[in-house]
């Protein structure tokens, strides 16, 4: 039975995302890192100084959850945290040394896992792709928010409407 256009590449991508991950994973188990861990780097070098709430909120992660990431990295000499001089409770993320340098080769692996996975799709094929990846992102991130605020509240003017 064939599947309907939209429902067939939404399975691929699905079926795409996990195979992913999994090779994603076992390339950083090779750095001897792990896929969440690399993306906490990546984000904290491109925004050193923020909290645990904004890299939570950046990685779509409960907070307890990066703070064990953190917890990780922390005791691994990659990364610190620092007294946030605006807010004695909370603390900003900072890349080590050490860290850095981590972040830095795994720029390398990840160049290098693009051109084994995309090497000789042509470029406008990849533009479109990532068009519509945004527009799928987008989407998810609208109707999460429509979700959160809950039902309309009916008002004079649309009860009356009913």
């Amino acid at each position: 039975m064939e599947r309907p256009l939209r429902r067939e590449l939404m399975f691929q991508m699905v079926e795409t995302a996990r195979l992913m991950r999994t090779h994603v994973d076992q390339r950083a188990r090779e750095h001897g890192t792990t896929r969440a861990q690399w993306g906490v780097l990546s984000r904290l070098r491109r925004r050193e100084g923020q909290n645990q709430v904004a890299m939570a909120e950046q990685l779509d992660m409960q907070p307890i959850s990066v703070a064990r990431l953190i917890d990780r990295l922390e005791g691994q000499g990659l990364v610190e945290r620092r007294a946030d001089p605006a807010d004695r409770r909370a603390h900003l993320l900072h890349l080590t040394d050490q860290g850095r340098a981590l972040v830095e080769g795994l720029d390398a692996l990840r160049t290098e896992i693009a051109a084994e996975l995309l090497g000789g799709v042509e470029d406008e094929a990849l533009r479109a792709t990532l068009d519509t990846l945004a527009t799928i992102r987008s989407r998810i991130r609208d109707g999460r928010r429509e979700r959160q605020a809950g039902p309309a509240v009916p008002t004079a003017a649309t009860a009356g409407a009913a």
